[in-house]
């Protein structure tokens, strides 16, 4: 059954990365790479590692894959125009797909295996605790200072995008938090005696 499994979820990755890029509809390529998320997520519950799984699950299919949904339907873009600019780059792109596969190629060819990586991946944590325990234990123990500060470079990196990105315009209106606190209510509010059958 795990056999079964492992090569069932396998052809799922394969075969929902690969309609991913070739659907011509931009919800089917979503939902097809939703699908390769969920099998990537069996793939990693046969590994042992459910934490990951359950992550995989959580942040990508739950939040990354379902905005990008709503960003492709919410918006109207034109892919029939998108995809005329892209044909232009194809063989450019073809070139450098074909010198990624000869890397790929070249690195597995060398590949060997080290007998010790094993007993080495073993004795990291206790092997009777768990996979979220034995997790928690490497990030907030032995390595606490460096999550800390990837978390800062990821916190700084975040508000340099928003810096460099952020433009005042001055013929866009914008809210006033303060003033709209601050007013007075009798300024700001007229009552008039209409009467029947008469407007303003």
């Amino acid at each position: 059954m795990t056999v079964f499994s492992f090569y069932l979820f396998a052809i799922c990755v394969i075969t929902g990365g690969l309609l991913t890029v070739v659907s011509r509809n931009p919800v089917h390529s979503v939902l097809w790479l939703i699908l390769a998320f969920l099998s990537s997520a069996g793939l990693f519950v046969l590994l042992g590692a459910e934490f990951v799984a359950m992550l995989l699950i959580i942040v990508y299919v739950g939040a990354v894959a379902v905005l990008f949904l709503f960003v492709v339907m919410m918006l109207d873009v034109d892919f029939a125009e998108l995809k005329a600019e892209m044909a232009k780059y194809m063989p450019l792109a073809l070139l450098i797909g074909l010198v990624i596969l000869m890397q790929f190629v070249m690195a597995f060819g060398v590949w060997e295996t080290n007998d010790a990586a094993e007993g080495l991946r073993a004795q990291v944590t206790d092997p009777n605790t768990f996979n979220t325990e034995a997790l928690g234990l490497i990030l907030y123990d032995q390595y606490f200072l460096l999550f800390q500060l990837a978390g800062l470079i990821l916190l700084v990196a975040m508000i340099g995008a928003i810096v460099l990105t952020l433009r005042h315009r001055a013929d866009v209106k914008r809210q006033d938090v303060v003033a709209q606190m601050m007013r007075d209510p009798a300024k700001a509010m007229e009552l008039r005696d209409v009467k029947s059958g008469q407007g303003l």
